[in-house]
């Protein structure tokens, strides 16, 4: 993958004919931003289009794995942390208000600089609210429209203006859901009001498909994501209670630029990162799926109908919301984190009654694609 950074290399004008050019930049908040745009960024490969990506950091080392023939630009991400407890996560994040904005600000003026040096004709932001431009088209994804939080619904109202003053800048925003009553993310996705600029429901989003493999009875897929501390914290507690389980389990660290590794054990392994193909093999092999609750690790999960037990991030209030919201649904078991045992959330999810909703991103999303494609009059397409 080229590896470049505005100002170090010549503008690289547009020659007629050339195919659209259209930037894909991923959130740096986890892995789940960047695995949801796989399928998107296959989507635009696969129609004509000339990809470049952006990112820094976990983010940049996944995307080069799956696309190493890709340009990749340099782009810090917001790196926001969280804190220890639940209690401590609403001051860390108030506190870390100013450095999100300014990372805002200046990934904003970084867009400008990349438009007109490289000539992109379009953007796909994935959460990263400073890459609109007023020049070219900006698509602004994202499954979380409304904003929970644990301070009351006056709260989620002036979040929500805040997100939609920043989301009404682009041009379209894509929501990674179904319209109807098989969504995946509940209010979040489908509040009261939406921006004022279109908004597409453009399907579930996943990196998987389903393969003709067979599953293993007592093995665990263990996937550990998410930003520090947390990831961290989870991982103690996984290590801890794997110790006493009598079947097979892969554990994935989530730690793509990771070089440490735990060594691994005859019933038990390790990796800080698989590639999609190998984790689309160990989800569908495994009996149950352990993870956060992610909306791209549910998506992921849905693909392929796994049965999981989700174990929220503490205080984060979307993973939270989202996974009261499964169980309510039948979709998935979710257990805390703080009072949590492997052989209870084991024997729960025994008895659960998983029911899941239909997958709806193999047809939506190559149509969004191509009416967003369809303004592109003088560039070449296919």
């Amino acid at each position: 993958m080229n590896q470049l950074s505005p100002g170090k290399m010549p503008e690289k004008p547009r020659l007629p004919g050339e195919p659209a050019r259209i930037l894909v930049a991923p959130l740096d908040w986890g892995l789940g931003h960047a695995t949801r745009c796989i399928p998107l960024i296959r989507e635009l490969l696969a129609q004509g289009v000339e990809v470049w990506l952006a990112g820094e950091g976990a983010q940049e080392q996944l995307l080069k794995e799956e696309f190493p023939g890709l340009p990749l630009l340099q782009l810090p991400g917001y790196s926001v942390r969280y804190a220890i407890s639940s209690r401590g996560l609403i001051w860390k994040m108030i506190r870390q208000g100013p450095k999100i904005f300014r990372a805002i600000s200046t990934e904003h003026k970084w867009l400008k600089e990349v438009v007109g040096r490289y000539n992109m004709d379009a953007v796909i932001s994935d959460n990263r609210y400073g890459l609109y431009h007023t020049a070219i088209p900006c698509i602004f994804i994202t499954h979380q429209l409304l904003v929970k939080s644990t301070a009351g619904k006056w709260v989620e109202k002036m979040l929500q203006r805040r997100n939609y003053k920043y989301i009404n800048r682009f041009k379209e925003c894509w929501v990674p859901d179904a319209a109807g009553n098989d969504n995946l993310a509940g209010e979040l996705s489908h509040p009261v009001n939406l921006p004022k600029i279109p908004v597409k429901y453009i399907g579930h989003l996943s990196r998987f498909e389903t393969k003709p493999i067979t599953e293993k009875k007592e093995h665990l897929l263990i996937i550990l994501s998410g930003p520090e501390p947390q990831r961290s914290l989870l991982e103690e507690i996984i290590i801890r209670e794997i110790s006493h389980y009598n079947g097979t389990a892969t554990i994935i660290r989530g730690l793509p630029a990771g070089n440490t590794l735990i060594p691994s054990t005859g019933m038990i392994k390790f990796y800080n990162h698989l590639a999609v193909e190998e984790m689309n093999r160990e989800m569908q092999e495994a009996e149950f799926v352990i993870s956060r609750s992610g909306y791209s690790t549910v998506m992921d999960a849905m693909a392929l109908q796994k049965k999981c037990i989700f174990v929220p991030t503490p205080g984060q209030t979307e993973q939270e919301y989202l996974g009261q919201y499964l169980i309510k649904r039948g979709i998935a078991y979710c257990a805390s984190q703080k009072e949590f045992s492997l052989t209870v959330a084991l024997n729960a999810a025994r008895q659960f009654n998983y029911a899941f909703p239909a997958f709806t991103g193999q047809k939506l999303l190559p149509k969004t694609v191509a009416e967003f494609l369809s303004q592109f009059s003088g560039a070449a397409l296919g």
